[in-house]
């Protein structure tokens, strides 16, 4: 944590550097960022589990603190509102402390309505805020687009401190995938192997980066699978995509793991050696676009050693069979946010670099840079619907039917890091604790 620390300083000269020059092309005076307030469910008293707004703790390493506010004006030390209330209903957040607390103007609030008595009394004041829980002054702008899109922008390369919470996040996902393999291997149920995860990196589901995915079986098919179940399956093949959190920033991993030597356990091995060819490749300058299609083609070819597909891996692509398998993106920024901001924008002011239409679901279609932060993630699924789909279209007399009918039963294999573009080399933030 002391590497972390050290960090700090630099981060927190990076981010008015970037404030400035969103400020200074949306024409406004002052950032007021909120960090979010906790949400009552409807027709209830309690609250919703409170996700701090990133842009908060982009600054901040707050990711517990509702209604806490950044201030900051050009050339001035910024501003903490530290919402610190009253409440014996509550535990309230303990004094201000950490490494954070020297870079700013630290200022205890205990009541939401108390932030307008520190704002500046002139300039245009851009509020950054899903929910504003006090009235703001009039010259205030909420969310202004042109602000917000420099912002996202710039958050897509990543500072020294970032990418070293972003190595501890990837550091306290490792000891849980593993707890989660050895809890399948016994025969524990999807629910207890999610026991057995958040246990292991001591998080509550709350502090998850997202909902962890724990597909036993066919259930791997499933891209999003959000259930767990309670009762074991018999055991055939495991898909745990779950990451863990430091200081508001994620980690997002993917392993898939079949009990038995055959044909799904070769699939799980080809999966994994283009999967790191494919991050062997990050690298400045090259397109994601390219990256995408490029792990097309070794899919291709995985499923055609594998006699899925009677076609090699380039005509497959081509052809558009490959989208029958594996039908989601590559990959995706990831930072204080596990799908970050800014993957599919051509430039600062906002232009915007669409998905091509042959892969839509692509999030990522930027030039990687130096310090960028990607997953990447090929997989392939033996899905009904697209595979029913499949069986409509001339491509169905390319695939081997009988194989597809053996593999269906195991669902699918996704692999996953965390890999940062690096010059000349990437660095895998996963594989250094997890194989």
């Amino acid at each position: 944590m002391q590497a972390i620390a050290e960090h700090y300083p630099a981060h927190v000269q990076t981010c008015p550097a970037r404030a400035d020059a969103a400020l200074a092309a949306s024409g406004h005076d002052h950032l007021l960022i909120h960090s979010g307030s906790e949400i009552v469910a409807f027709l209830d008293d309690l609250s919703y589990p409170f996700r701090s707004n990133p842009h908060f703790r982009a600054w901040l390493p707050l990711h517990r603190h509702p209604d806490c506010w950044l201030l900051y004006t050009p050339g001035q030390r910024p501003v903490v509102l530290y919402h610190q209330p009253r409440d014996f209903w509550h535990l309230p957040p303990s004094d201000p402390q950490g490494y954070w607390v020297d870079a700013y103007d630290v200022r205890v609030v205990r009541e939401a309505s108390e932030v307008v008595d520190h704002l500046p009394l002139e300039g245009r004041l851009a509020v950054i805020a899903e929910h504003v829980p006090t009235e703001l002054p009039a010259r205030a702008q909420l969310n202004p687009s042109v602000l917000i899109d420099h912002l996202h922008w710039s958050r897509g390369v990543k500072t020294a401190y970032e990418l070293a919470c972003m190595r501890e996040a990837n550091r306290r996902a490792a000891p849980a995938h593993y707890a989660a393999r050895e809890a399948f291997l016994q025969g524990a149920s999807e629910y207890d192997i999610h026991l057995a995860y958040c246990r292991a990196c001591s998080h509550t589901e709350a502090e998850l980066p997202y909902p962890n995915i724990i597909g036993v079986n066919e259930h791997a098919a499933v891209l999003h699978y959000q259930h767990r179940d309670r009762e074991a399956a018999p055991r055939r093949s495991l898909l745990v995509d779950a990451g863990a959190t430091y200081a508001g920033y994620a980690s997002d991993i993917t392993r898939t793991t079949c009990v038995d030597d055959g044909p799904f356990t070769e699939l799980v091995d080809a999966m994994d050696a283009a999967q790191r060819a494919l991050c062997e490749a990050v690298r400045p300058g090259l397109a994601f676009g390219d990256l995408h299609r490029e792990a097309h083609r070794r899919i291709g070819d995985v499923l055609h050693e594998a006699g899925v597909i009677r076609i090699g891996g380039a005509d497959a692509q081509q052809a558009g069979l490959t989208r029958y398998f594996f039908p989601h993106g590559l990959g995706h920024l990831i930072g204080a946010q596990v799908h970050d901001v800014g993957g599919q924008m051509a430039g600062p002011d906002g232009s915007r670099q669409p998905p091509p239409e042959d892969f839509p679901h692509l999030r990522l279609t930027r030039t990687l840079e130096t310090d960028m932060v990607v997953t990447i993630e090929p997989g392939v699924y033996f899905i009904d619907l697209l595979l029913d789909a499949l069986q409509q279209e001339k491509l169905a007399s390319e695939v081997h039917w009988p194989v597809i009918e053996k593999l269906r039963p195991w669902g699918g294999v996704r692999i996953e890091d965390d890999v940062r573009v690096g010059a000349p080399d990437h660095e895998n933030l996963t594989r250094a604790w997890l194989p």
